[in-house]
């Protein structure tokens, strides 16, 4: 059964991610949370078994959607399958600040399990397809094996290693790092999901968003990216941007995989 499983998301996988297939069949659509749980934990056929039996259902969020907003009481632990989602919060000012970015196989919401409440906002930044999971079914299985559980607790770890990394990245960084350094990790993270096409990466973001992540106006944005093309360090057309020297731009940027905690560099180039 596992192997079928298997067999059948990479052959699918490509497509799901890319947004041109919309997965139906539950069980495969939570082979992509599987086997992100994966890269960082050991489970053992049995574990990954009863992970894709969950009880689930494939919902669609069209861009800018919300799936969950500050103060939500959810009962579903949100798991992204294709297309990009956002955290954000919003100051008292109506100032927003972007805290992540989220891509396949994510458990979007996984501070549902044990907090009540929401603390931000939960948007697509694309068009999304997400499995539903009811927390309740989630929160028994992984209290009852303890590598499911230990899974779950190490992505988290990661989450906020990601978040140190970001709180650098906007509070030390100049202008120019905090922008390369947010397409680096971009890249990264996409090359370990195949989605990059031929080297070209579709960024998700306007140039609105890149500065609510790292904290500049639009203006500064579009003239920074401006700057890094002028210099070399990428190319872009319309949203598509690729990298010609990735080595100067990590050095540009102070980028280094390890934050990441993946089991290979999976670098551009």
């Amino acid at each position: 059964m596992l192997e079928t499983v298997s067999f059948e998301v990479r052959a699918i996988l490509p497509c799901i991610l890319q947004g041109a297939l919309m997965p139906d069949d539950n069980s495969v659509s939570l082979a992509r949370m599987v086997q992100k749980l994966a890269t960082h934990s050991r489970l053992t056929d049995d574990d990954r078994a009863v992970l894709l039996n969950l009880p689930s259902k494939v919902r669609s969020f069209e861009p800018g959607s919300y799936m969950n907003r500050d103060n939500d009481h959810s009962t579903q632990c949100i798991v992204l399958i294709s297309g990009f989602a956002f955290r954000h919060k919003i100051s008292k000012d109506g100032k927003r600040q972007i805290v992540s970015i989220h891509l396949a196989g994510e458990v979007i919401n996984l501070q549902s399990l044990f907090l009540e409440a929401m603390d931000h906002n939960l948007q697509a930044l694309t068009r999304c397809s997400v499995v539903l999971i009811p927390i309740l079914a989630l929160r028994s299985l992984i209290f009852e094996r303890p590598p499911i559980y230990a899974a779950f607790i190490t992505s988290s770890m990661v989450e906020a290693s990601i978040y140190r990394e970001w709180i650098l990245n906007n509070g030390r960084r100049d202008a120019r790092a905090r922008i390369a350094h947010l397409l680096c990790e971009f890249a990264v993270r996409s090359d370990a999901l195949g989605i990059n096409h031929g080297g070209i990466y579709n960024l998700p973001m306007t140039q609105e968003q890149i500065g609510d992540a790292v904290g500049l106006t639009a203006v500064h944005v579009n003239r920074t990216l401006k700057s890094l093309s002028n210099d070399g360090l990428i190319t872009q057309s319309g949203r598509g941007v690729t990298f010609p020297d990735w080595d100067r731009l990590k050095d540009e940027a102070g980028f280094n995989t390890r934050y990441l905690h993946m089991s290979q560099s999976g670098e551009p180039g």
